[in-house]
């Protein structure tokens, strides 16, 4: 049997459902709550890349930016940094339009593909390079202008130094090969992959003393899906610097392996008056503590490391050694 409600479920009911006016426009009933503000969203959004892809192209532009940030240093001669700023997937029509104008773009091939990719310097950064290339000061102007004929000359061995680091770095990941193609002024004419493809846009911060200047790459996903596709947390915790600690101790031990150290081996000692000492001469004899058949100490550092007995190893003084410092403690 159905449920009869009662006058004041009934009334309850009816008080919920809103009042239309002759105009039909609902007029909502005094006492409910306001409506929540709609945000449309856009299913556009790119989101080819994961979370995981990012932070490992994160952590190889982060060596990128350290070893091109060493070039400029030597090349400059004065303190430059070069940082990461942000790693982002855009439409390309949205990275065009974030361009400014006039602007300095290097268009260089992905070899072995038909893509290109985009390097991109602020007109302030070149103008500062090129004024400290030419012996002036890193200040550069501060109005954007064209770069003209000479300075992209100028300029140009750092951009391709610039992909020279860029391929090195990429070699953690993939077998990539970079090729300066042209220089454009202008995004509009870059055009290195349609509109509505997403593409791979790093940027980074250079700054020259209390100077900050923008450089950017730019890269169209579909050029590097065979390796997007393998990176993976495998790969980025390959990379260098991002190695867990206990995988240090031997590439420590491989460096620091050819240092030379001075090893001294103490063939005895004894204590003589100082008299003795002035009258000392050639052909006289000291009697050391050691005895003939005793162990010779060597030490390392002004501290005895090893144990040994002296002799002659291919014509030179030599010492074989016959235990070290832990098998005598050991022993002991």
């Amino acid at each position: 049997m159905a449920e009869i409600l009662s006058q004041q479920e009934i009334d309850s009911l009816l008080s919920g459902i809103p009042i239309e006016e002759p105009t039909g426009v609902p007029v909502p009933v005094s006492g409910t709550k306001s409506e929540r503000e709609v945000i449309t969203f856009d299913f556009r959004l790119p989101h080819r890349l994961s979370k995981n892809q990012l932070r490992t192209l994160q952590a190889v532009h982060e060596n990128f930016s350290e070893s091109f940030a060493s070039y400029l240093l030597s090349r400059l001669q004065t303190t430059v940094g070069v940082i990461v700023t942000s790693v982002d997937q855009l439409f390309y029509s949205e990275y065009v339009l974030s361009i400014p104008s006039p602007s300095c773009l290097y268009v260089f091939r992905i070899a072995d593909t038909d893509a290109f990719a985009l390097l991109e310097f602020s007109p302030q950064l070149v103008m500062a390079m090129v004024s400290r290339l030419l012996g002036g000061s890193t200040d550069g102007e501060k109005r954007a202008r064209q770069i003209t004929k000479i300075e992209q000359s100028i300029i140009k061995g750092i951009a391709q130094r610039a992909l020279v680091d860029l391929q090195k770095s990429w070699k953690t990941i993939a077998d990539l090969n970079f090729k300066m193609d042209r220089y454009e002024n202008e995004g509009d004419f870059a055009q290195i992959a349609p509109t509505s493809e997403i593409v791979l846009v790093v940027s980074f911060e250079v700054s020259f003393g209390d100077q900050k200047f923008l450089m950017g790459l730019c890269f169209p996903t579909f050029a590097l899906e065979e390796e997007l596709a393998k990176l993976n947390m495998q790969h980025f915790n390959a990379l260098p610097g991002t190695k867990v600690q206990g995988d240090w101790s031997e590439q420590i031990l491989k460096s620091i392996g050819h240092t030379a150290i001075e090893a001294v081996g103490v063939l005895g000692s004894t204590t003589i008056t100082l008299r003795d000492l002035l009258e000392l001469e050639a052909g006289d004899i000291l009697k050391t503590n050691l005895p003939i058949n005793g162990e010779v100490q060597v030490t390392i550092g002004n501290r005895p490391r090893l144990w040994g007995r002296p002799g002659v190893s291919n014509g030179r003084t030599a010492i074989k050694v016959v235990r070290t410092e832990t098998d005598g403690n050991q022993g002991a």
